[in-house]
């Protein structure tokens, strides 16, 4: 069974093709949880009218699933709350000019 940081680590996979920073460091991703061999991700998009959702849940699916004891990725997206610049790390607000 994978560790929620090890799900995390598979995450920063995740990339952002408009800012090109991974959905961690954007603060995107709200909530792992580890239940056995099955992993739930809530994440979350810039904006509700972001195109990129399926793309990136299958990049989720494909990134964790390839952790030792991981059957079954669950991405669920969210906008609630919304999504902020206040969420990315401090390495991401500087690369974008925050």
């Amino acid at each position: 069974m994978p560790s929620v940081d090890e799900v995390e680590e598979a995450l920063a996979n995740v990339i952002d093709p408009e800012l090109g920073l991974d959905f961690v460091e954007l603060g995107l991703v709200y909530g792992i949880e580890v239940d056995g061999g099955e992993v739930n991700i809530e994440f979350t998009l810039t904006s509700p009218g972001c195109p990129i959702g399926p793309q990136v849940s299958e990049q989720m699916k494909e990134f964790v699933g390839e952790l030792d004891g991981v059957e079954q990725v669950h991405p669920h997206m969210t906008f609630t709350p919304p999504w902020t610049p206040d969420r990315m790390s401090e390495d991401a607000k500087f690369a974008l000019g925050y």
